[in-house]
């Protein structure tokens, strides 16, 4: 199943599921938002795929981010080998973690608005997992549990802000710094989410190309680790890191510019779609 969040002209956010072309709304069934359906398990899930309501055409809406405020929006560093290398620091040996914050949040076709505080705009193509069911001290055996779902994530970053300090998060959770999409597609749909393909295409040209199985750290990894620490919570994204190909590693360095269109891709997951202007 593909949860999404749109909006009809003049309407307020709500849940629906894409099938094709069209969006079946879910709000008829009493789900407010996608958290609604994700925190309700496999009983609300169930509901969702079994509605039959009149379907409308997904060109007469607009997707937001699939979940618009996510209560958490976890980010793994380095979690690709070589890019690690490409990035000139270690190969890190527990996972190197931050965060970017729900106002960074925007869905597919919204624009990223570089903002003049950085001359050193980057773009990140990501596999994200969303959180199912919640929960503490999660053993690596038993994440299957805990995954409702999949979706593309971008982590545009401001490199000079970000390496700027030891700390990461200034740079990386600027306004529309974090756009997700164009939906989540249900666990079940994902045979083997350790093997997919990934990359972005930056106007047109590819940039970054590679595959989920190149994660130093996995899936059950992080919600083992995660959880270790905080509370896993429906509706929480992880976003798992991003492959080589970045633009401040590239001789010479690609950064984002006023025009440049983003597209992010993960196998089975759909395009993720940005055009990028400056503030």
């Amino acid at each position: 199943m593909r949860l999404a969040t749109f909006v009809r002209p003049g309407g307020l956010p709500e849940p629906g599921v894409v099938v094709g072309d069209e969006l079946i709304p879910l709000n008829a069934a009493g789900f407010g938002c996608t958290i609604s359906v994700i925190a309700g398990g496999a009983a609300a899930l169930q509901k969702a795929a079994s509605v039959t309501g009149p379907r409308i055409p997904l060109s007469s809406v607009k997707l937001m981010a699939p979940i618009p405020r996510p209560p958490k929006i976890v980010c793994v560093g380095l979690n690709y080998r070589d890019h690690a290398i490409e990035s000139n620091m270690p190969i890190p040996s527990i996972p190197t973690i931050f965060t970017k914050f729900a106002t960074s949040v925007v869905g597919p076709g919204d624009t990223v608005v570089l903002p003049k505080k950085t001359a050193q705009p980057d773009y990140e193509a990501e596999f994200a997992f969303v959180i199912g069911k919640g929960g503490r001290n999660i053993p690596a055996g038993s994440w299957h549990n805990h995954v409702f779902g999949y979706m593309n994530v971008n982590d545009v970053s401001a490199r000079d802000i970000q390496l700027a300090t030891s700390q990461w998060v200034m740079g990386k959770t600027f306004d529309t710094f974090c756009p997700m999409g164009p939906w989540i597609v249900t666990a079940d749909e994902i045979a083997d989410p350790h093997n997919l393909d990934i990359s972005i295409t930056v106007s047109g040209e590819v940039l970054q190309h590679s595959n989920t199985r190149h994660l130093i750290f996995p899936i059950p990894t992080l919600i083992e680790y995660l959880s270790s620490v905080f509370t896993l919570e429906p509706g929480d994204v992880v976003s798992t890191g991003t492959p080589a190909g970045v633009g401040f590693a590239r001789k010479p360095p690609r950064f984002l510019r006023q025009g440049d269109e983003m597209i992010v891709k993960v196998e089975g997951l759909g395009e993720l779609r940005n055009p990028v202007t400056c503030e």
